[in-house]
């Protein structure tokens, strides 16, 4: 199927201010697709309007104006539909403490609906790794075990796309590797997985294509390998043969900064220099160079860009 898993289309979203405070525009004029099958990022800084609209998939938020649709099914016309269609694992940690993982896993399913002889308690708990913790209360759980525990919540009516929203804030380095091997288990299983996150070298290694939001609006969205590809600043850090009496300047550098007594690192456009033509200029400055070293571009150096030209 050709159809996109999520269809937003000019989705706008303004909070009433109360009393005398002004209305907050939290979506201005949305528009893109989550292709079926894929790993979607979904950034942007705080307030940007990401979690509004993942409110506005759940069904938790009205929007204001504009159209979306999930796995086909409009959000107003078969809401019922729709919300079967996605499962979301919230940023908050909410959880029942007096229910065990098992018991909860039951309820869920129950919610939606799904028969107890199709329901996957069982199966789910084993691969969120938690099934030694199927019949302990959830309050009893550590705080990554709960953030487990609401993924595995997300499944129980096998939806065929899941929206995790920062679903590794605040948990160790194992337990993210653990809850990233799932994703990417789901993935590979046919599930659409939309992330939200602020550790962007996760989205740049586990997303497939990225959009980014700003104020409400749609800054970008291309696949992940082309948005890296936009970041046009380097950085070069030069050991010098001499202490620094002055840093070398230059117009076509955008940054000099000072690390040590004989280390500077030199920001450019790689649109303009290449890091031949930095070290030359530096030469002519009167400094020889016993060491050189570069860093890439990464989606940090893309995002920090887009974001700062529309603050």
């Amino acid at each position: 199927m050709t159809q996109a898993a999520i269809s937003i289309d000019n989705l706008r979203k303004i909070y009433k201010g109360a009393g005398k405070a002004p209305d907050k525009l939290a979506l201005d004029g949305v528009s893109f697709d989550v292709p079926r099958g894929q790993i979607f990022g979904l950034l942007g800084p705080n307030g940007a309007g990401k979690s509004t609209l993942i409110n506005i998939l759940s069904g938790m938020v009205r929007k204001t104006s504009g159209s979306a649709s999930i796995w086909g099914f409009d959000i107003d016309a078969n809401p019922r539909n729709a919300k079967a269609s996605i499962g979301i694992v919230p940023q908050e940690i909410v959880f029942d403490p007096f229910f065990t993982p098992a018991e909860a896993l039951e309820l869920q399913a129950g919610l939606f609906g799904v028969p107890k002889a199709h329901r996957r308690t069982a199966e789910l708990l084993r691969a969120v790794r938690l099934e030694d913790k199927a019949d302990a209360y959830a309050r009893t759980l550590s705080g990554g075990m709960k953030r487990r525990l609401l993924v595995a919540k997300a499944m129980v009516h096998s939806p065929p796309i899941l929206v995790l929203d920062e679903p590794t804030a605040g948990v160790d380095i194992d337990l993210r590797q653990q809850l990233w091997d799932y994703v990417r288990e789901l993935n590979r299983a046919g599930v659409t997985i939309v992330l939200t996150t602020h550790y962007l070298e996760e989205a740049e290694e586990l997303c497939d294509r990225i959009a980014i939001i700003n104020h409400g609006r749609l800054i970008a969205n291309k696949p992940t390998a082309e948005m890296v590809g936009m970041a046009r600043d380097k950085l070069i850090v030069l050991t010098l043969d001499q202490d620094i009496a002055a840093l070398p300047a230059d117009p076509a550098f955008d940054k000099v900064s000072k690390l040590t007594d004989r280390m500077v690192e030199i920001g450019y456009s790689k649109d303009r220099l290449n890091a031949g033509q930095v070290m030359s200029r530096v030469r002519e400055a009167g400094y020889g160079i016993v060491d050189v070293s570069t860093r890439e571009p990464d989606l940090e150096d893309v995002f920090l860009n887009l974001t700062k030209a529309v603050a």
